[in-house]
């Protein structure tokens, strides 16, 4: 009986993961009611060592654009029109339609996309009740409501919504972990701090987070100015206290 050894089927092999490969492509479709697009160049850009990088653009005409090509490995992008980012998106193999109106952007088709979008959507939805809140408190006051009684009342529905909202984010994270929109996401919660820290939100996060997900270059870059940042808090703080006991 004769075998085939592995070195025979080996060629078979690389050439079947280079066709699977080459058959990963992503392709973007899109659509703009706003006028103001028409004529105008749309760009893909991801980041790379801290600079934008254009990885894909597409005309506006008669408020469609398409864009396609191969794509090796998931990855994070942005849409651009000039210098202002408009939206993300994820570039996965599959089609993605993109649909932008006034106040609303929306992208679907693919699975990491579904996921960011539903994501963002119910995000949306809590920061919009949350805002509400402060809306309601101040038509209650015009209405002739004791002012004390209902910001106490509305301050605490207010607690229960952006704990919500913090616990929402949290386990979105946790939940892509392995995937790049845990990293974008976390690294779009930390954008809302004046300056890294360690704070107890991002511990928590850090606690159950798989290697893959630190060693991710903007997130080993946040964490690498936390943890300096904060030693630097600590080091201030105890110099102070030690003034005060002093005096």
């Amino acid at each position: 009986m004769h075998r085939i050894g592995v070195t025979t089927w080996l060629p078979f092999l690389l050439l079947a993961m280079l066709l699977t490969s080459c058959n990963r492509k992503y392709r973007v479709e899109g659509n703009s009611s706003l006028i103001n697009l028409d004529g105008k160049v749309l760009y893909l850009k991801m980041l790379q060592d801290g600079i934008w990088v254009s990885v894909d653009s597409s005309e506006v005409v008669h408020g469609c654009f398409k864009m396609k090509g191969p794509v090796d490995s998931v990855r994070m992008v942005t849409l651009y029109l000039n210098n202002e980012a408009l939206m993300p998106l994820v570039l996965e193999n599959g089609k993605v339609k993109v649909s932008i109106a006034p106040g609303s952007f929306q992208a679907s088709g693919t699975p990491l996309n579904d996921k960011l979008y539903d994501f963002i959507e119910r995000r949306n939805a809590l920061e919009q009740a949350i805002e509400e809140l402060e809306r309601k408190e101040a038509r209650m006051v015009l209405d002739g409501a004791n002012i004390d009684d209902i910001h106490e009342e509305l301050a605490s529905q207010g607690e229960k919504k952006m704990k919500e909202m913090d616990d929402y984010v949290r386990q979105f994270i946790v939940d892509n972990y392995e995937n790049v929109l845990g990293p974008s996401i976390f690294m779009m919660m930390c954008s809302t701090m004046p300056y890294p820290l360690m704070t107890d939100r991002v511990k928590d996060i850090m606690r159950t987070a798989p290697v893959t997900f630190k060693n991710n270059p903007l997130v080993k870059d946040f964490l690498e100015k936390a943890q300096e940042n904060t030693k630097l808090l600590e080091e201030h703080k105890r110099l102070q206290d030690n003034m005060a006991s002093n005096n």
